[in-house]
Formats: structure tokens, sequence, C-alpha cells
């Protein structure tokens, strides 16, 4: 079966349980997916920052679906199998006002990726040279809520924006049934993010997938994921240290920056270049009252820096 998200038609921004179905799915059927970027396609090659004020944020993350997979009853558990994610040739990055860890600290930037190979990289001078790895996943997969209505960005405990990177091919995503036929919805494919897209953007790209489903009676209060770390070698890390994980987090990231500044990349092409490669992770949260938090970037991204 295929499923055509590429028509505005089959694509939803807001979640809730009295959305219409676009498709019915039986539990065990592989099925075929296309997923627009999370511009839903008002971003293309060629725009500049300015063009990026006439953009509808409203539509932003807007995701694939409902769609309903027989069987599936409130109070079960989803399996997603995801088999493959193929993504576009093109991907956009941005620093858009308003958003990201480090808010308004930083100008509008909009750079647009070309999938060469398996490799990412820019055509603009901005972070010329560099070449970011694909590695596909979706920042979107939810199911529908039991009550109420949601905005698309915020992720919820049924899923939503997640964008968590594991949720890639080969991995097995578990989300809770808050209603019958699950309603599920896909969106925001990304061909590469660091661990807390600091920026706020990843490698946005679109994607065709390839998923199938089944159920489980055990309930699931949130999402669970079954997949493969990819490992990242050996990196250099930046340490935030604050009674806040907010603000060591903003440390780690600001330090990080400085540093690649001190290796020749401006402010705003090392705050995309952490969003779309470096990590973010919570690495001490037990020694109360500080807290530590670190930004990793691989050693092989340093040695790029020209």
């Amino acid at each position: 079966m295929e499923i055509n998200g590429k028509s505005v038609e089959n694509i939803h921004f807001r979640w809730d349980g009295k959305l219409e179905p676009i498709a019915r799915v039986k539990q065990g059927e592989w099925v075929k997916i296309t997923v627009p970027d999370s511009s839903v396609s008002q971003i293309i090659p060629g725009m500049k920052e300015d063009d990026m004020g006439k953009i509808d944020e409203s539509k932003f993350d807007g995701a694939v679906g409902p769609i309903f997979i027989e069987g599936a009853r409130a109070g079960q558990t989803l399996k997603i199998e995801i088999e493959s994610i193929e993504t576009g040739e093109y991907g956009w990055s941005a620093i858009i006002d308003n958003f990201g860890l480090l808010k308004n600290m930083y100008g509008r930037k909009l750079i647009t990726w070309k999938k060469t190979s398996n490799f990412w990289e820019v055509e603009d001078p901005f972070l010329k040279g560099f070449r970011i790895r694909n590695r596909p996943f979706l920042g979107v997969v939810g199911t529908a809520p039991k009550d109420g209505t949601y905005g698309m960005i915020p992720p919820q405990a049924f899923g939503g924006n997640m964008d968590t990177k594991t949720i890639c091919a080969g991995s097995t995503l578990m989300l809770p049934v808050n209603v019958d036929g699950a309603l599920v919805s896909f969106g925001d494919p990304h061909g590469s993010q660091g661990d807390g897209e600091v920026c706020g953007t990843a490698i946005e790209t679109g994607a065709t997938i390839k998923v199938r489903f089944s159920t489980v009676e055990e309930s699931l209060e949130r999402p669970m994921i079954i997949s493969e770390e990819h490992s990242s070698g050996r990196t250099i890390s930046a340490s935030g240290i604050s009674d806040d994980l907010h603000r060591a987090a903003e440390m780690a990231v600001l330090d990080m920056i400085k540093y690649l500044g001190k290796k020749g990349l401006s402010e705003q092409e090392s705050y995309i270049l952490l969003s779309v490669i470096g990590n973010l992770s919570i690495r001490e949260i037990v020694d109360e009252p500080n807290f530590v938090v670190t930004m990793s970037v691989p050693l092989e991204i340093i040695g790029q820096i020209a």
C-alpha cells in the first residue's frame, strides 16, 4: 500500500482524536508513505532569509495522516517497524527568530544542503567544505490523543515531534493507543541531526518511508524505542555546569561555539553545525545542586574545518 503525503489533503496540523483517517491499514502490511519536509514544502532551494517571513509557520511539522490501523484498540501498544527511510536530494537548515536553545542570539539564516552519495554538503560559502553523513530519521511520529487538541511542535505523551534520531531505519517505535484505530501520523524527516537540535532545525528534507504495524495487549504511557545507536567515534566536548539543566545546556553550546570560532567558523555557522551534528547530553544529574550537560562534536567533523 502507498500513501501520498505530497497531497495537502493528507496532512494535518493539529493532534486530535476526532480527525478523519486518510487511509486504513491492516496489521502486518508493509506501507510506503511519502512525507514532506517540516515546512510542508514551503522552503525550497534558492530561497533567501527574507523569504522566510512569507512562510506560514502554523504549517510547520504538519504530519501525514492520521492512518487507521485495523484491530488496534484503545489501551493497547502500537508497534511501528521502520524498514527504510529514503530522503530527498535537497535539504535545508535555518536559524529562525524566537526559536531554538539560544533564542534571538544570532540573526536569521537559511542554508540549503545537497545530498551527494551518502553525504550532505552546503552549496554556498556558508559551511562550505563540510560533509555530513546522511543518517535519516523521522522527527514526528505520533498516535492520536484520547481527548483534546494539541499543537504540532511540542512533543506529547502520545509521541509527535520527538526529534529523536534513533527513530530510524531498522528501529521499532512503540506508542500508546489512546483511541480505536490508533490514528498514527508521520512527519518531519531529517537527513542528520545532533541530539538536542539546538538551533531548532536539523537537515530538514522530505522522505519516502516503509513501515508496518502491529499491536500488543500491554498498555504504554509514553513512547519507547528499540534501535541501534550510531557511534560518533572520538569526540571533543564542552561542559556546562549549573543548578539549572537548561542553563547548563546553554553554557555547553556557547562554549563549543567559542571553540569553533577559534577554528575559524562564524557563530551562525557553529550554531547550525551543532544542531545537525553535535550531541547535547546530560552527563550528571545526581550531584546536587549542580548538573553537567555536554555538547560533543566528532573529531572527524573538526578535522573538516578549513
